[in-house]
């Protein structure tokens, strides 16, 4: 029903940048918030950031000052600029998407495929 589809991810040395991309497509009515997660080996997926319809962010500690979220409403889509990264931040991320298919379905959470980031020298 609702497809995500993230790119930009790659390799890069520390102190690097990357920027993160997510388009949502299908049957979307709208979508409240939208999101980044990451999963390392070993770990919990953790929230990474997250923007709502108006533009209101929420960053987890970890990324304050070098991650920045952004979103297009028109083209559903949602970016994450990752700068100054660490080898902490090497994760696969993942972008989620918190949608109504129609005015009388509740929200329900929808999952991109992941995109791993590796940043190492």
């Amino acid at each position: 029903q609702v497809q995500l589809v993230e790119s930009g991810g790659g390799l890069v040395q520390p102190g690097g940048s990357l920027r993160l991309s997510c388009a949502a497509s299908g049957s979307i009515f709208s979508i409240a918030t939208m999101g980044w997660y990451r999963q390392a080996p070993g770990k919990q997926r953790e929230l990474v950031a997250v923007i709502t319809s108006g533009g209101s962010t929420n960053y987890a500690d970890s990324v304050k000052g070098r991650f920045t979220i952004s979103r297009d409403n028109a083209k559903n889509t949602v970016y994450l600029q990752m700068n100054s990264l660490k080898p902490d931040d090497t994760a696969v991320y993942y972008c989620n998407a918190y949608t109504k298919i129609g005015p009388l379905y509740p929200s329900v959470d929808y999952w991109g495929q992941g995109t791993q980031v590796t940043v190492s020298s």
